[in-house]
């Protein structure tokens, strides 16, 4: 349809329109994650997002084997070469894909295995951050300062119970009506790190105060226990000795 025609026009206009800005970063990143990964094909779909009708790409010098693919086939056409051999090439293509895929995942993995491990120096720390996505399970929060990414469960945002609306990327606030969106500035402390998981929790850093307070509470309460139990275990054993 045309609206589908138009759309990656509109995309590309609204990145032209963000550049230079301080939301630029954020809403590319959204982009391309609500973007399909790519994957090599023979068959021609042309280029979505650049809304070209035919597409191919390769670099110089040669990064992957796509690459030397691609590098092979114009050689052997501008040759005046016969049609290559289709099974073969989608074979090629399905490989060369998995292998991406492969080496992406264990790119992402590294990258949040070092994150998590210079923010384990940094526990109970406080950053400015922006929101950079909203799930049903928790917040998204990305440092400023370091590009570091980490997590605020639902369960721990601050003073109300939050419901996710999807369609519009949101939290809300059932009672105070309180709204968190992407792009959203937040102050956060780093809670926790979880190595194994490569995983780092947050949490908002009024309440990060308010947990400080309640703990150092808590700890005077045992220790008040504490005394008051001794003080009683010693009085007892003043009478007995009488």
């Amino acid at each position: 349809s045309k609206k589908e025609e138009d759309l990656p026009h509109a995309i590309n206009r609204l990145l032209r329109e963000v550049r230079g800005t301080e939301e630029e970063g954020l809403l590319t990143q959204v982009v391309v994650r609500s973007m399909a990964k790519a994957v090599y094909t023979t068959e021609n779909i042309g280029h979505y997002g650049l809304s070209f009708p035919y597409y191919t790409h390769f670099t110089s010098p040669i990064r992957r084997y796509p690459d030397l693919m691609v590098h092979r086939a114009l050689a052997h056409y501008l040759d005046g070469g016969a049609p290559l051999d289709r099974e073969r090439m989608d074979l090629l293509c399905k490989h060369s894909s998995n292998m991406e895929k492969m080496a992406s995942d264990a790119e992402r993995a590294s990258i949040r295995y070092k994150q998590a491990e210079f923010l384990l120096e940094r526990l109970g720390e406080s950053f400015a951050g922006t929101i950079s996505g909203i799930t049903a399970w928790g917040v998204y929060v990305q440092l400023n300062e370091n590009h570091c990414e980490g997590m605020i469960p639902l369960r721990d945002m601050p003073g109300d119970h939050y419901r996710f609306e999807e369609e519009k990327y949101q939290l809300v606030g059932q009672r105070s009506g309180r709204v968190f969106r992407l792009g959203d500035e937040l102050e956060v402390t780093v809670r926790s790190v979880d190595m194994e998981r490569r995983t780092v929790d947050l949490l908002p850093k009024e309440d990060a105060a308010q947990a400080r307070e309640r703990k150092a509470r808590t700890a005077s309460s045992r220790r008040q226990e504490a005394s008051k139990r001794e003080h009683k275990r010693r009085t007892q054993g003043k009478r007995k000795k009488r």
